[in-house]
Parts: structure tokens; sequence; C-alpha cells
């Protein structure tokens, strides 16, 4: 079963359970994804579906910050559940050392030396991390490195 399924299967019991935060974050993931076939005139695969699941997870973040900034922890707490929810299809977050072994093997790969080579490592890192790390985290450890 694939990731859109498993969380088409997830609505549906959400659906059935009367469960109205997962039915309404579901809905809007699925409805992510129907978007993101349509731009893209194909079907979605998993690498596909990873990428809508961090975008909905970087808007609740988003969500967050702005709710704080307006005092409502009603909005807050909705947004962390909904986050929680979006982050059950998500694989775990890959540990600083896993990454920082993979951005040294790709700077090695690369021959990169300076900040101008940025691009060639993230060009090979980005793949392998691919919803399992922050894209912000991956290019300050690789800018560090980079620059000593």
């Amino acid at each position: 079963m694939d990731l859109k399924e498993k969380i088409n299967k997830k609505l549906i019991e959400a659906l059935k359970s009367g469960d109205n935060l997962a039915k309404t974050t579901l809905r809007g993931v699925m409805a992510g994804i129907k978007q993101f076939e349509i731009d893209k005139r194909q079907d979605s695969e998993d690498s596909d579906v990873l990428t809508v699941l961090q975008k909905e997870l970087k808007s609740r973040k988003e969500s967050i910050s702005d709710a704080e900034k307006a005092n409502r922890p009603d909005l807050i707490e909705t947004y962390k559940a909904e986050m929680e929810i979006i982050q059950i299809f998500l694989p775990p977050p890959m540990s600083e050392e896993e990454l920082i072994g993979i951005i040294e093997a790709a700077i090695q790969d690369s021959g990169a030396s300076s900040p101008a080579d940025m691009g060639k490592v993230m060009q090979l890192v980005m793949p392998q991390v691919k919803g399992k790390a922050d894209g912000k985290k991956v290019n300050q450890i690789v800018r560090s490195k980079l620059i000593k």
C-alpha cells in the first residue's frame, strides 16, 4: 500500500469515527496531493506525497508562529494537533549525526571546498534526506562545513 492509500484509509477511518480534526486535516492533505497531481499531470508517487506532507507541516509551523503573535492559544493547540496527525505519515527524522555523515560524504564526492560549491553539495544531499531532515538545517550544516 502506498502512502497516498494509507492517508486515504486513515481519512475513511476518521470519517467513520467522527474525528473532525483528523478528517479536516487529512482532507486538506488529500487536496494538496490532488492539486500536485493536477499541476504535474501525473499520478503522485510516495516521494511526491512526502513533499506535500512536508509542505503541509511547514504551513502548520508558520500558522503556529502567527497564532503566537496574535496570542491565540486555541489555534496553537489545533495546529499542533494537526501536525501530529501529519507526522504519522512522515518517516522518522534523521539524527544530526546521520545528517552530518551524509553531508561530509557529499562534500568529499563533489570535491567542494568553498561556499561557492554549496549547490553541488545540496544536489547530492537533498535527495537522500528528503522527508527526513529540514532543508534549512541541511543548508546551515553544509554552509558551516564549507566555511571552515
